[in-house]
């Protein structure tokens, strides 16, 4: 039997008459489990398709499980070789690409969907998770621009041995490859449906997962449905669960998932709007209040005592999440590695005020960021104390001594060679994104800097930054497994066009990168990291803000509520009392 999660015959099957209500804070993008990045998306992306591998719902410190699998994979001595088997009758919800027949996952399908990460078309963000890796993936990288070409190309490393037997063999050992394998972006996905949607693969999701796409409104509305071929799944309390967590472990035992039989999905990009349409119940639950609006529901980080007589209730989570303001390292006014372009972005840096982010923006609901990692993720640095913090006077002494001075004495710089110093920042338009333009300003401002702010929306703005058209922007990182690596990984200068926003591509960082993944958690990574962070500090490529608190909300009526470190939704494991959310 399965830690975690056991396979029974006769357990009964999602609920329909039950429906989880669901607000996401921004649009989401494709459903394509290869190019799928923002979380918004990736919290339907997981509900969709799966990944060979799971995280146990309830086990801290976090443990995997096997989700297709029959067991965790075989690994050889050398830690080099994993063989994966698969589950046998496990399907994809029909569709008309499979020409009216049941299609049963197979080994093969993970090889091709492993393949497509590497297909210059699709510009994966994930394509990190095994470029390098795998030996001979370098095949894949030499091939003409066809996504056909690269699924049909031999790799030495990834085979597929027989219908349920997929082996990979990586070119060194590598202690998070089995957390890779809990991605969403390995997810299976049926070449037959890519074939027939090639235009627009993520517009036509069909996966294996608990949930199958029944509505669809883009930028609107999605409603998921409980998948009725979804293989039989009951849940396996582990032992030695924490006591808080014991009346879920006790709710949960013994039952099929997913226990709800629909997800309503709504897009609220308007901070107030979402707060407002939760206390309205439209809502059964929000995740990680905004903290502008944080008076509305909190005193003192307590519930108001009216909303608690409303069967409201609070949770207090810190997850693996960084909040940071990039600057993109190839533009031609910020980026660069000359002592000038270095001495710039050190400026902007030391004119950031954290703590007035954190007391004013954030409503104390927030940690400062001394470095990418958050605190709790494997390879975190307690002691460590990052040399750029808040100095305004020290950043205009920089400036005057690189040479950008107020020639025109108009209250702001220009740059060396005496040009305009027109700085232009993405944001969104939203409460909050004016409130941080406003703080940008100020502190700007503040050392005869001239900021100017462009609004898109988040999805725009991410599809121009990876093609290095955006100047600078402020976005977050959420871990994808609980490992220092899923951070460092963003500044890697390979992962340029990628989650690598910021371009950066220096190759002591990269040299010291690729050493640190050799390292299993130790004295001698931490030192690795150490040197790490200290380039970041000096290069500045980065300003790294702060990593959130986040204040969660639901009614009573939502049973089995816990949020998990790493997996974005816990969906699947919740129920709802029908009779107190009406």
């Amino acid at each position: 039997m399965l830690p975690g999660i056991a396979m029974m015959p006769h357990a009964r099957a999602a609920d329909m008459s039950k429906t989880l209500r669901v607000l996401i804070k921004k649009s989401e993008t494709g459903l394509d489990p290869a190019t799928a990045s923002d979380v918004n998306t990736l919290c339907i992306v997981e509900n969709i398709f799966d990944s060979p591998l799971r995280y146990d719902y309830l086990a801290r410190p976090v443990r995997l499980q096997p989700n297709t699998l029959l067991a965790l994979p075989e690994v050889d001595r050398l830690g080099t070789t994993y063989t994966l088997h698969i589950r046998p009758g496990i399907y994809f919800t029909p569709d008309a690409a499979f020409k009216g027949g049941p299609r049963e996952l197979t080994a093969e399908d993970y090889a091709f969907s492993f393949k497509r990460l590497y297909d210059p078309d699709l510009k994966s963000p994930w394509l990190f998770v095994f470029d390098g890796k795998i030996v001979g993936d370098q095949a894949l990288k030499k091939q003409a621009k066809s996504a056909s070409r690269t699924v049909d190309i031999p790799v030495e490393g990834l085979q597929a041995i027989d219908k349920y037997t997929l082996r990979i063999r990586l070119k060194h050992p590598d202690r998070n490859f089995l957390f890779d394998l809990a991605m969403p972006a390995t997810a299976a996905v049926a070449r037959e449906v890519l074939d027939a949607h090639a235009r627009n693969p993520g517009e036509h999701p069909v996966g294996t997962g608990p949930y199958l796409m029944k509505e669809w409104r883009h930028s609107e509305k999605i409603v998921l449905e409980a998948n009725p071929g979804y293989r039989e799944t009951v849940f396996q309390a582990v032992p030695g669960v924490d006591p808080a967590d014991q009346a879920i472990a006790t709710a949960l035992n013994g039952r099929r998932l997913p226990l709800i039989g629909r997800i309503d999905i709504k897009v609220v990009e308007e901070q107030q709007a979402a707060m407002l349409s939760f206390l309205s119940r439209q809502f059964d639950f929000l995740e990680q209040i905004p903290p502008p609006l944080s008076g509305m529901v909190l005193e003192d980080g307590k519930l108001l005592p009216a909303l608690a007589r409303r069967g409201m209730q609070l949770s207090l989570f810190v997850p693996l999440h960084t909040y940071y303001m990039w600057m993109n390292m190839e533009d031609p006014l910020l980026g660069g590695y000359t002592p000038d372009k270095i001495a710039l972005r050190r400026a902007i840096a030391l004119a950031y005020n954290r703590a007035e982010d954190i007391r004013v923006l954030e409503r104390g609901l927030a940690l400062p960021a001394q470095s990418p990692l958050p605190p709790n993720v494997i390879g975190y640095d307690p002691a460590y104390r990052s040399d750029t913090g808040y100095d305004p006077q020290l950043a205009r002494a920089l400036l005057d001594r690189f040479g950008y001075r107020d020639l025109d004495h108009d209250g702001y710089r220009e740059t060396p060679d005496g040009k305009p110093l027109t700085l232009v920042m993405h944001t969104q338009a939203s409460t909050t994104g004016r409130l941080r333009d406003e703080l940008w300003r100020r502190s700007l401002d503040a050392i005869g800097i001239r900021v100017v702010f462009k609004s898109d929306k988040y999805t725009e703005i991410i599809k121009e930054s990876r093609l290095g058209k955006v100047q600078m922007f402020e976005t977050d990182w959420i871990a994808d497994i609980p490992d220092a690596e899923d951070f460092f990984q963003l500044l890697y200068g390979p992962n340029r066009g990628g989650v690598n926003y910021a371009r950066f591509n220096l190759p002591e960082y990269n040299r010291l990168f690729e050493q640190s993944r050799q390292l299993a958690d130790s004295p001698q990574r931490m030192l690795l990291y150490r040197d790490m962070m200290r380039l970041i500090d000096g290069y500045a490529p980065w300003v790294i803000r702060i990593h959130p608190l986040s204040a969660d909300l639901r009614y009573a009526w939502v049973k089995n509520y816990k949020r998990h470190p790493v997996t974005f939704t816990n969906w699947r494991y919740l129920d709802i009392d029908k009779t107190a959310q009406r």
